[in-house]
């Protein structure tokens, strides 16, 4: 099947002048720790399917087990969940690190723009959509979770996911697409997660990427965290960068942006010199990077000095080629099965001891994704990872 960059949705026509104000030009905006998020809107409405109020403020559900059983029993008349397993590469450490790379689909995005013409439009609503999202989730329950296209943050996921230990920031697009749409929640982003009795919260910024100092619609999340079990540092970042054929320039500019960032982050906690490529705290890198194995961004990453590799590579006989697919579509511009998510990795201090595979193109079904199955056009990368022994 021939490889192609899928066209996406249609552009925004507005600025969400508020929320842009909390961006600079191509700035981190480190955040107190005392306030991880952007201040959620004054007229957010929880989800009642999850949140109730119990003479007092709403109250989400603390047991993730019941949470699945909800996310079941709302699901009861669906078609199977694909049978995905872990392929183990190694004994690894007795409580891995789990992370989750996913691009959700922006709930706007779904029902107004994309164009899914062989989804039923009862599989794109948020009804049904939230239920399957949460049992994604639930069911590999990850440390870290990086997320792009999050528009239902303030009232569903944050609530829901700090219910059950997590805490996390959330940075929107300056120019969302979502705002084009009528009835829409606000405008999309990225938002990351990390579950808190497995790290501490050191630093959170939030970043609008800059292409050749200009500043860009794309955005990331960077955490640098601390192991509470090993007492060592991980920099954790998320991203979505610019889609669409005829972009590949941007993109590479964008994650070059993305990596020079990091690398100064990771020099102020090592107390390194300036310039040091190889700092002692590993980088995790999560992204729909709308990029094709061949193209530029890709080779910026693989070649990057600060040691970075795919973790999806593991997947393949050889150990050194991405999967088919980690997005299956069908627009009225034509199918579109390709390779565009990653989870990036710093290779010589961490080491993958397990990665979730690909469903089959005959579990996905004719109709591709989204579907009644899958509440995404992505599928989630999942994998385990485990510091290395330090030299």
């Amino acid at each position: 099947m021939e490889t192609m960059v899928c066209p996406m949705g249609g552009g925004a026509t507005r600025l969400y002048s508020t929320l842009t104000q909390t961006l600079s030009s191509s700035s981190p905006l480190p955040l107190p720790p005392s306030h991880l998020e952007l201040h959620q809107p004054a007229d957010t409405n929880l989800d009642p399917d999850f949140c109730q109020a119990q003479n007092g403020p709403p109250v989400c559900p603390l047991d993730a087990a019941q949470l699945l059983r909800q996310c079941d029993e709302a699901l009861k008349d669906r078609p199977p969940r694909f049978p995905r397993k872990f392929i183990h590469l190694s004994d690894g450490d007795r409580s891995p690190i789990r992370v989750m790379q996913w691009n959700i689909l922006a709930q706007a995005l779904g029902e107004g723009l994309d164009g899914f013409v062989q989804c039923p439009l009862e599989a794109l609503s948020w009804s049904r959509r939230k239920y399957l999202i949460l049992e994604e989730i639930l069911t590999y329950r990850p440390h870290i979770l990086c997320l792009q296209e999050v528009d239902h943050y303030y009232d569903t996921l944050k609530p829901v996911l700090v219910g059950l230990g997590y805490s996390s920031n959330f940075c929107p697009k300056p120019w969302s697409p979502c705002l084009d749409v009528e009835g829409n929640n606000g405008p999309d982003g990225c938002a990351l997660f990390f579950d808190q009795s497995r790290f501490k919260l050191l630093e959170s910024v939030n970043i609008r990427l800059s292409a050749m100092r200009i500043p860009t619609n794309q955005v990331a999340v960077v955490m640098m965290l601390r192991c509470r079990s090993t007492g060592r540092c991980l920099c954790v970042a998320v991203t979505h960068l610019k889609a669409r054929s005829g972009w590949e320039w941007l993109r590479s500019a964008q994650g070059s942006d993305l990596l020079r960032h990091l690398q100064n982050l990771v020099q102020k906690h090592c107390g390194g010199p300036a310039g040091d490529t190889s700092p002692d705290v590993p980088l995790l890198i999560c992204g729909d990077f709308n990029a094709v194995p061949a193209e530029e961004v890709y080779r910026r990453f693989i070649t990057s000095p600060l040691g970075l590799d795919s973790a999806y590579k593991k997947l393949s006989q050889d150990g050194s080629t991405e999967p088919e697919y980690t997005t299956w579509k069908i627009r009225p511009t034509g199918e579109c099965c390709t390779t565009l998510d990653y989870i990036w990795y710093s290779k010589d201090m961490l080491r993958v001891d397990a990665v979730l595979d690909m469903p089959t193109e005959e579990q996905i079904g004719p109709n591709r994704l989204p579907s009644f199955s899958y509440p995404s056009d992505h599928l989630s990368l999942v994998s385990d990872f485990s510091f290395k022994a330090k030299q």
